[in-house]
Parts: C-alpha cells; structure tokens; sequence
C-alpha cells in the first residue's frame, strides 16, 4: 500500500493484482496509464517476494509449513523550511518475521545487517555500487518528487481534515458483573492528532485509571480511538467524554446518562446525549447530585 502522511491511498494485493486508488484525488488527477504501470510494478514485487521469502526460509532453516512474514517498507520525508521543502530522511528496510532484518543508510549509501542471516544479502548488495547510487537516487529526489506532488493533489483535502464522530456507551463488565463498563469512542477523524478524555465530575481521570486502544487506523484513511474505565453500577458519579481535534471549533462533550438539567448547564459543544445501561436508582441519584450543583452555582466547562 501507499501512505501519504499515514493515509493509505492506493493498494495491491495478490488476489485482485491490479494497483488501486484509495483516495477519490488520485483516482481524479492520475491518467490510468499510471495505473497501469503501477500494477505491472506491484506484480514484479510480488514475485520478487515470493522468490525471496523462500531463500529466506531455507537460509533461516524455517519450516515452509509454518507461516512466514516478509516485509518491505520504502519512503521518504520532508521538512517545510519557509516556502522550501527539503529531504528529511529516506527510508528503505526489510524485517522478517517482525524482526528487523536489513536497512538502507541513506548518507553511507550502504546497507545494514542487524542479523548474521542479512550479511550474504548485504555483500551481495554492496558490491553492486550502481545499485546503492539508484536506491539513493529515488529517496533523495524521485520519492521526494512524488511526495510534493501528492501533497499538491490531496492539498485541499488533507488541510481541511476530517472531524472525529463520537459515540459513549456503556457495557456490564465481563470481569465483575458488579461494575459497567463506560466507553468512549471517536472514529473518522484526520489527522490523527487528537485529544480524547474521560472526566468525572468534569475533572480528567488519570491514565492509568483509563484503558486505551490507542489511535487506530480505519479503512478509508481516517482513525479511530476507544478509551474506557470500569465503575461501580451504584457509584453516584457523572462521566463525560471530552473530544478536541483540530478540525473542531469546540471540544464534543458527551454525557453518559446526565439528565436534561445536567445537560443545560453544559456548553453547546455537548452534542449528544447517549444514555447507558444503568439502574434506576442510579438515574435518581444523578438528578439529586445535579440539584446540589445548581444550587452551589458549580457549572461544568
């Protein structure tokens, strides 16, 4: 697959065997001569790979009944420096199996064998100088060109970004029936820089109270994260869901189980109310607590 500042934008795979555009601006601004091209490069790839993953398996001693994962990751990044963008670092490396198995130093023009079992490759790579002066050649300028002129395509798009939608829901615990398991969920969102928080009583509850997926990515390019913490199901509290992204003129807050009187002392960035699973004599317990917030003039932000 492509990336293009961790948006995937185009892909291969051996059962469709044809390179296909994830982005609507790349299937718009690439002639389908591109395409063309791109695939007939993909499937040269993929045999490489598949020749290539079998050395590996024999020199390693593998089981070719076992599974066996070769990966390939090749790029490069660039830094705005006022109106001039300039090569950053270029990045060619293989790993086998998830271990790092060989890499591209960019300023030596050499590889690099963190593993005895890379050395063969490694010699053998080296001492083909016209092949390290091409590997160069592409990170330090071809790669760069496209890098610049994807980013002039997908300007539009990648500036305005892409807002997060987010969901809370609440779930009884799997661990301890006891306790409910309060979720708070923010998916579709670009760029992946973005803040997500539970609060309690309009205070932000520590990290390791919370637990965190972490920022995922999503089919189309977009992410997507989930943070939750378990409760007692009599526990008299109020959670919210605290969302800011950039592409927000306001944080999204969202109430777990607050009613209407809870909700109207909220700015008008709460944009939804999403009710949980949870007794009745928890709800009663919410409306007197939000009484005694009136009344002491205490207002949530």
């Amino acid at each position: 697959m492509g990336l293009l500042d961790d948006r995937q934008i185009d892909y291969y795979n051996s059962e469709d065997q044809k390179k296909i555009p994830k982005q609507t601006w790349m299937k718009e601004k690439l002639q389908e001569d591109y395409w063309e091209r791109g695939t007939q490069s993909r499937k040269s790839k993929e045999q490489w790979f598949n020749v290539n993953i079998d050395i590996l398996m024999k020199r390693m001693r593998h089981n070719e009944s076992d599974l066996h994962v070769l990966q390939w990751r090749t790029g490069c990044e660039v830094e705005q420096q006022g109106d001039e963008v300039k090569f950053s670092k270029g990045i060619n490396e293989y790993s086998y199996d998830g271990d790092n198995f060989l890499s591209f130093d960019d300023k030596e023009s050499q590889w690099i064998a963190p593993v005895v079992e890379a050395l063969p490759t490694k010699r053998k790579w080296d001492n083909v100088p016209i092949l390290n002066q091409y590997t160069k050649g592409y990170l330090e300028k071809e790669c760069v060109d496209w890098l610049n002129k994807f980013r002039a395509y997908a300007d539009e798009e990648l500036r305005n970004g892409s807002p997060p939608r987010v969901h809370a829901f609440a779930i009884r615990s799997i661990k301890d029936k006891s306790k409910l398991k309060l979720t708070c969920m923010a998916t579709g969102f670009y760029p992946k820089d973005m803040t997500l928080l539970i609060r309690k009583y309009c205070l932000f509850l520590p990290d390791d109270e919370i637990e965190s997926t972490g920022i995922r990515p999503n089919h189309d390019g977009t992410f997507q994260i989930r943070k939750s913490v378990e409760i007692q199901e009599d526990q008299i509290s109020v959670y919210d869901c605290f969302v800011a992204h950039r592409t927000l003129k306001e944080p999204i807050i969202i109430i777990w189980d607050a009613p209407p009187h809870y909700v109207c002392l909220l700015p008008v960035t709460a944009t939804g109310l999403i009710t949980a699973v949870i007794v009745g004599v928890f709800l009663l317990a919410v409306v007197h607590l939000v009484c005694i917030f009136k009344k002491t003039g205490i207002i949530c932000e």
